[in-house]
């Protein structure tokens, strides 16, 4: 039992030390879209509603779709980084930077187009109006976003953290300034905000990008281009394709949650209310991301050195300090919720909107915590395809129908449309806890050799945990 204590104590060590710093990381780069809209957001409730439906729009058209891309690279790297295979880090980063800057062009395209798009699905023609403006703007943050994903996964995958944490917290002060200046002091307003965006991304990849050409604790992993780096770009798509799939299925349930807002009464006042719970979710959802991407360093890491006995317990640490973050997210979101509004609004009724919502808001943030954990650990064993169909189902089968449901024929307005997304992360949360828990980490273990060496390695099943011997 002391052996076993010491173990879970351990293994919670490793992963508050990873996961601390990547919440910092995720809070401040999601912060920088919620400081823009903060800054709109007092230029009065049309700018608001605007710019707010473009960033949920952009975030289900883009930001999403290339974090999810580059969520793969969580696999690659942290089963290759397992195995002591450094140099494929380097590899895999050049393939996703590819993909991802090719996957940027069409995304522009729909941004730039984002007006027409919104009339096409009945939105309010003036919010429509506004929100094509302020997506228009943020086209150039597209490249930078895309970079950047890839080089926190980069340094995340090594255990190489407080760097991120650094330029991030740079990046956030400084687009504080961006916001005060071009959204208040030049006359951009809305487009400066957007402006500020976009400005900030980059200034944080260039940043993270010299830390890793410079850096010695990146020597072994970044050894410059290569050629290498363009091949077996299939390979990486196959699992890049289901990791976007995984997350897009899930925020474009949100993000149509914004859309169907647009049709209730008082199509103003609904966006942005949701808007602002959205964002709200958002900021909490970085301290689950950051246990997940912790779990997923952890796991991706033992698997690939052969040892599920510590992937085993690396599960259950992180499914216990999942559901104790979301109870206190849960109940910090109550005391707050007749406060929380001011951030965002000065008008009356949206502060009552706002703390009408919370408790809705509380239940959702709660389990968002122990499914977004989950998704973690999906990544770090390879099962963004599962991961994908479970997302499919939760949402679209329950979630979705259910929504239109409530918010339309019940008459629930905004209510009805959180009651449904609660439903379909009550459905995700359990068949993720399912599959977790009736996991065989041995064939697991065995799978991550395959895939990292291309043949087959035993694994040692011992609670310590030996290297991977060939065969």
């Amino acid at each position: 039992m002391g052996i076993w204590r010491r173990d879970i104590v351990e293994e919670l060590k490793k992963q508050l030390w990873l996961a601390g710093p990547m919440m910092s990381v995720t809070l401040c780069q999601y912060g920088l879209q919620v400081i823009s809209v903060m800054f709109v957001g007092h230029l009065g409730e049309l700018a608001l509603s605007g710019a707010s439906m473009a960033t949920s729009l952009a975030a289900v058209t883009g930001y999403n779709v290339l974090m999810g891309l580059s969520s793969a690279l969580e696999t690659f790297w942290g089963q290759s980084y397992g195995a002591e295979q450094h140099h494929m880090l380097g590899i895999h980063m050049q393939r996703a930077m590819f993909a991802l800057l090719i996957v940027c062009i069409p995304i522009g395209i729909i941004w730039a187009n984002m007006r027409h798009i919104l009339l096409a699905l009945h939105q309010d023609p003036i919010i429509s109006r506004e929100a094509g403006i302020y997506a228009l703007y943020l086209i150039p943050s597209l490249p930078a976003y895309g970079l950047l994903q890839c080089h926190v996964k980069f340094l995340q995958s090594q255990n190489i953290v407080f760097p991120m944490v650094l330029t991030t917290a740079i990046t956030s002060a400084l687009d504080i300034l961006f916001c005060w200046t071009l959204v208040l002091r030049t006359g951009l307003g809305k487009k400066g905000a957007a402006v500020a965006n976009s400005i900030s991304y980059w200034i944080n990849v260039i940043l993270l990008s010299l830390y890793v050409r410079f850096s010695s604790s990146c020597t072994k992993t970044w050894t410059g281009f290569s050629k290498e780096g363009l091949h077996n770009i299939p390979k990486f798509l196959r699992l890049a394709v289901p990791s976007a799939l995984m997350v897009c299925l899930e925020s474009c349930t949100f993000e149509l949650m914004v859309l169907l807002s647009g049709l209730l009464p008082n199509p103003k006042l609904q966006t942005s209310v949701l808007s602002i719970c959205l964002n709200t979710c958002g900021m909490f959802w970085a301290i689950p991301f950051g246990l997940g991407a912790a779990a997923s360093i952890r796991i991706s890491n033992e698997l690939g050195a052969g040892h599920p006995k510590a992937a085993r317990l690396a599960v259950n640490v992180t499914l216990l300090m999942a559901t104790i973050e979301g109870i206190l997210v849960f109940s910090l979101l109550i005391l707050i919720r007749n406060l929380w509004g001011h951030a965002f609004s000065n008008a009356k009724e949206v502060v009552k909107y706002v703390a009408s919502l919370m408790p809705l808001l509380a239940s959702v943030a709660f389990l968002d915590s122990i499914q977004t954990t989950i998704s973690g650990i999906a990544r770090g064993c390879g099962w963004q395809k599962l991961g994908a169909f479970v997302n499919l189902g939760s949402y679209y089968l329950v979630g979705v129908p259910l929504a239109v449901v409530l918010a339309f024929v019940a008459h629930l307005k905004g209510k009805g449309l959180w009651s449904g997304i609660i439903c379909a992360l009550a459905v995700q949360v359990l068949c993720l806890l399912f599959i977790a828990l009736r996991t065989n980490w041995e064939k697991e273990a065995t799978k991550a050799s395959e895939r990292v060496n291309g043949i087959k390695f035993p694994v040692d099943i011992t609670p310590g945990g030996a290297s991977l011997q060939q065969n």
